[in-house]
């Protein structure tokens, strides 16, 4: 279903048939990945597989559902969309349009302002409160929540062609979410399906604020609820293949132990949300060089032995393929409190959008992080801040 992904960056053509792009979940803080997107852009790498949870999943959406000349266009828009206040006046008070010169103090008033707002508003396009008399129990798990996410769906329809994602065979589309029922995570991929809106926003179904998504008579809540990175799924979905893979992680795992209770809710959360992506990554690494080892030893067997069955046992074990994950994770600002994934203030959005760009900008200087490993090193990882403190 993928097209061949054959992109350059430095005149340097990366030899992979696939070419990954994995999202994790993170509210808020999503227009992180759309800054990386757009520093991908600019390489003229373009991914031929994007799996994403929650608001991953949501950029995902609008990357495979837009031709590539118009994919950080319609992300900006769409970032501004969502981020776009409903009621109260936007222009209080007035900041600048990327907080440079504005102490932490104030950042901090800002941003719980507009958590605030959120709260108390939801968000244009994306989800209202609830009424009060719509909480009383009973009346179904699509309304059993804070807030309604309806506006999504229109704002989904808006930004993202979905006959592009279903038909187009340019990009493979793979988003994780949570069966409410036997608590399974399942992941809705367009070589097995044909995608809506509801697959997207099942995704993202982050209970209590928001309800259960009905999909062909089951409901679904945010995948983040069992794991919030999709790395493990594209790299053990069958057949192993050279993959460059750029997970784009919005929570850090590691970070100093807090000092107030504030603190603590702040440090619970990004270890929660993080899923253990590095002993995932790890766990990955091993699995795969054991299975690229396997490969070889295998070759070593005479060809007289090969029709046993303790061989064509261990051919269904191994693999030659190669992984090349490159890990950008977001890091917090100061002032960031415990509200920086329902934050959706314009100021912030833009910050987080110029910290992905950053990041993957300072990653591409590294060529060579993109070459394909070796034989003896078969699953290579680079993160441009694994050597920066926490």
């Amino acid at each position: 279903m993928e097209r061949a992904a054959t992109s350059v960056t430095s005149a340097k053509p990366l030899d992979y048939p696939i070419i990954a792009l994995v999202l994790q979940g993170g509210g808020a803080l999503g227009s992180y990945q759309a800054g990386v997107y757009q520093g991908l852009a600019e390489a003229k790498i373009h991914p031929n597989w994007v799996a994403g949870i929650s608001i991953g999943s949501l950029n995902c959406a609008v990357i495979a559902g837009n031709p590539p000349e118009r994919r950080v266009e319609r992300l900006r828009a769409f970032w501004e969309f969502i981020c776009r206040q409903p009621w109260l006046p936007t222009t209080w008070p007035p900041l600048p349009i990327n907080g440079i010169g504005l102490p932490d103090a104030l950042r901090v008033m800002v941003d719980s302002f507009e958590a605030g707002r959120a709260m108390l508003e939801g968000q244009n396009g994306f989800f209202v409160p609830r009424p009060w008399y719509s909480l009383t129990p009973g009346q179904g798990p699509q309304t059993a929540s804070f807030y309604d996410t309806r506006p999504l769906r229109a704002t989904l329809e808006r930004f993202v062609d979905f006959d592009r994602i279903n038909q187009s065979g340019e990009m493979r589309v793979s988003v994780g979410a949570v069966n409410v029922r036997n608590g399974n995570l399942v992941y809705f991929d367009n070589t097995q399906r044909k995608l809506g809106p509801e697959h997207f926003m099942a995704s993202g179904a982050l209970p209590p604020g928001f309800p259960a998504i009905e999909i062909d008579g089951e409901f679904y809540w945010d995948g983040g609820l069992v794991s919030n990175t999709p790395l493990q799924y594209v790299i053990v979905t069958p057949p192993p293949r050279d993959s460059l893979i750029f997970q784009i992680d919005l929570w850090s795992a590691i970070g100093r132990p807090p000092s107030d209770l504030l603190q603590v809710a702040v440090r619970q959360k990004d270890i929660q949300y993080s899923s253990r992506t590095r002993m995932i990554t790890t766990a990955l690494r091993m699995q795969n060089n054991f299975r690229h080892l396997l490969h070889e030893l295998m070759e070593l067997v005479p060809e007289a032995q090969r029709d046993r069955a303790v061989y064509r046992r261990a051919e269904q074990l191994s693999h030659a393929a190669r992984r090349n994950v490159i890990h950008l994770i977001y890091r917090d600002k100061p002032y960031e409190s415990y509200a920086k994934d329902y934050q959706f203030g314009m100021l912030t959005m833009n910050e987080h959008w110029a910290s992905g760009l950053s990041d993957i900008r300072a990653t591409l200087e590294h060529p060579d992080w993109l070459d394909k490993p070796s034989d003896e090193t078969p699953f290579a990882t680079h993160d441009v801040h694994s050597d920066e403190p926490a």
